[in-house]
């Protein structure tokens, strides 16, 4: 602007001031919604279930992307293996397929194509597709969080997702899971909203480009700006030492959102965090708008699982065992491998 109102400068630097101010229209289009201030307007209700998964399948380890017809082969395959209905309660598990074996297949809501191009992982860097290997000192936190489930002695040994405090799927960051997998957005002049439908969480998020640590939060202190018509949310200094995802605490998160189309957002993530992995990692998938409506997810109120978690484990101690029924010699804790 101050090269427009001062007429003394040089040719050359209007010039440059020209060339600025054209590279400023060409990062913003004026084909997409804008808020009353100007900003690209992504209020609405997303979905962003998917088939794909986030890492890569082993046997796709050279397959960076899939044919149509490959696509079409997979998901006919995953949703069968997949479906809860078809599951024998014997042969299956909780762990096979992930989801939880009580429900049935009327309770998931999780994608049943692969995202449109056809990628075999949402996550994209590393080329190989698949979350880096944990660290040393990634790994001895995974050991302390297997030994505090192990012990059980009380509830704040158990995971966030049991407490109902936090989700992997809901984040953040977004990773899309079995169900749940729905957010509304909602834009002020300085703050927006990311409400997750899975375990209730309202991420509020500053337009700001300083961050505060007066109030520590469970989802880290997110502040965000925008480059172009892109919206760029970066967050730190998150509370919990229990992630789904491995991070610790000191966990740099960078989220990008931009519009692909009038019912399309991409939502792109980064982490970085060196107390798990010695390399960043990033992912990507679309935000599909949805009419809704986001329901409530009432999990604290009587948190049943809970108590009957530790009832069982008190059960199984009382009988001189280990709260899950193992030998009381069997006392080494199991570091976690994420393979999902």
């Amino acid at each position: 602007m101050s090269l427009m109102k001062n007429r003394v400068f040089s040719s050359g630097i209007l010039a440059i001031g020209a060339m600025l101010f054209t590279s400023i229209l060409l990062a913003q289009s004026a084909d997409i919604p804008r808020t009353e201030h100007g900003v690209p307007d992504f209020q609405g209700m997303y979905t962003y279930r998917t088939l794909t998964p986030l890492n890569r399948p082993k046997e796709l380890a050279d397959k960076p992307t899939l044919t149509a017809a490959e696509a079409e082969e997979w998901a006919d395959f995953e949703n069968r293996r997949q479906n809860r209905d078809l599951i024998i309660d014997s042969v299956g598990g909780a762990g096979y397929p992930p989801g939880v074996i009580s429900y049935n297949e009327f309770w998931y809501e999780r994608g049943v194509e692969t995202i449109e191009d056809r990628r075999t992982s949402l996550i994209y860097d590393p080329p190989n597709g698949r979350m880096p290997a944990t660290n040393q000192a990634g790994q001895l936190r995974a050991a302390r969080r297997a030994e505090n489930r192990r012990l059980s002695l009380g509830p704040e040994g158990r995971t966030l997702a049991d407490r109902c405090l936090m989700s992997g799927g809901a984040g953040p960051p977004l990773v899309p899971g079995a169900y749940n997998n729905n957010i509304q957005i909602v834009q002020t002049e300085d703050h927006i909203m990311i409400l997750s439908e899975m375990i209730h969480r309202a991420r509020i998020i500053r337009l700001d480009n300083e961050h505060q640590t007066r109030q520590i939060k469970w989802d880290g202190d997110a502040i965000a700006h925008f480059e172009g018509d892109t919206l760029v949310i970066n967050t730190k200094d998150f509370y919990y030492t229990d992630n789904g995802r491995g991070a610790s605490p000191d966990m740099m998160l960078e989220e990008r959102i931009t519009r692909l189309d009038d019912n399309t957002l991409e939502y792109d993530f980064t982490i970085e965090d060196p107390q798990s992995w010695d390399v960043s990692w990033s992912a990507k998938f679309p935000l599909r708008r949805t009419d809704g409506p986001i329901y409530e997810y009432a999990c604290h109120e009587g948190n049943h699982g809970m108590i009957g978690i530790l009832a069982g484990w008190r059960r199984y101690e009382s009988m001189g065992m280990n709260g899950d029924g193992t030998p009381l010699d069997s006392t080494e804790p199991t570091v976690e491998v994420s393979d999902e």
